[in-house]
């Protein structure tokens, strides 16, 4: 089928257009946040750019949506037509947790899809309906070495989000080793006043940035309140043993054995010790957060999930039209 989508999650958008499908990805000259395109990516040919003009004309058979405001933008760029419409929920709430209202709650036009059953859990999306598919990624395979004395992290906008993403806890691992910082926005790390052992690594493409993390000890998640980090699904991937931070759906997907997963700090520097001071075992956890995220998270188990939802929203969405042209040719008897 055909599905128009905007490049917005450039992590979560690597493993989606690795199915049969042809993507449609609106693409302006500012390759701007309404015109990414592919963004410089190396996805599969079937992720097209598409002028915005050019989608009016263009055969469309679902919208998979990212951002509350994309829905106008979607009906604008389609001239009204009505498509079979996904919204992906990304995020968990912010405010008024767990009474949370969902901004597109009590509709009967759309699905939303959470990416984690804690996303569903915590939000109130009312009489809308919604499923859950949680996270696959591109398997960059085995990686760790585990050479380098040093723990790794990856955290967009650190300074920014703060204590949501637990950027205020690094200090506590940099004390047992330096922790190496990758994402967007650690260049501003040095004013946080964290200290000269948690280090900015920059915004570095996937491949050297996987293949730099492989060689730190440790991977460091101390997400406070976020979904599911596709970061931490790769460190894992990797063969990478993690310090992960037992909030929202992260005990859902890492074993205790495959480093270490709990709410007190303390455990996790206890843990992040061990595996410093004990390379074999660093690498036997490791092992296991790979099997365990290989059990979870494969990319052929999520596609699969989103083919049978994209087929599920397409043939309700004929349903819906064969029903209101039905109930339109009644009106005018």
């Amino acid at each position: 089928m055909r599905i128009l989508v905007w490049h917005v999650h450039g992590g979560w958008m690597d493993a989606f257009v690795r199915g049969p499908h042809e993507y449609l990805i609106p693409t302006t000259p500012a390759r701007d946040a309404w015109g990414l395109g592919r963004g410089g990516r190396d996805w599969p040919a079937n992720a097209i750019e598409i002028d915005p003009a050019d989608v009016a004309d263009a055969e469309v058979d679902v919208v998979v949506l990212q951002r509350t405001e994309e829905l106008e933008e979607a009906a604008r760029l389609l001239g009204g037509r009505e498509v079979p419409t996904v919204f992906v929920e990304h995020n968990a709430p912010r405010i008024d947790v767990p009474n949370s209202l969902h901004p597109l709650r009590d509709r009967d036009d759309l699905l939303i899809a959470h990416v984690t059953h804690w996303n569903a859990l915590m939000w109130d999306c009312g009489t809308t309906r919604t499923t859950v598919v949680e996270h696959g990624v591109v398997d960059p395979g085995p990686l760790y070495t585990g050479r380098l004395e040093r723990f790794g992290v990856v955290i967009n906008e650190p300074v920014r989000r703060g204590r949501v993403v637990g950027t205020d806890l690094l200090p506590r691992f940099a004390a047992v080793a330096p922790v190496d910082v990758w994402g967007m926005g650690t260049e501003r790390l040095p004013e946080a006043g964290l200290g000269d052992r948690v280090v900015p690594r920059g915004d570095v493409p996937a491949d050297p940035m996987h293949a730099a993390l492989a060689e730190r000890r440790a991977y460091v998640h101390p997400n406070r309140w976020t979904s599911l980090g596709l970061s931490l699904i790769e460190a894992m991937h990797m063969a990478m043993p993690v310090l992960v931070l037992a909030t929202t759906d992260a005990p859902r997907s890492v074993p205790a054995d495959a480093g270490a997963i709990a709410t007190d700090v303390a455990d996790l520097v206890r843990a992040s010790r061990t595996l410093l001071e004990d390379p074999e075992e660093a690498r036997r956890q490791g092992a296991v957060a790979r099997e365990a995220a290989l059990a979870r998270h494969a990319l052929p188990r999520y596609l699969a999930d989103w083919d049978d939802l994209l087929d599920d929203a397409v043939a309700r969405g004929a349903r819906r039209g064969r029903a209101t042209a039905v109930a339109l040719e009644g009106s005018t008897r």
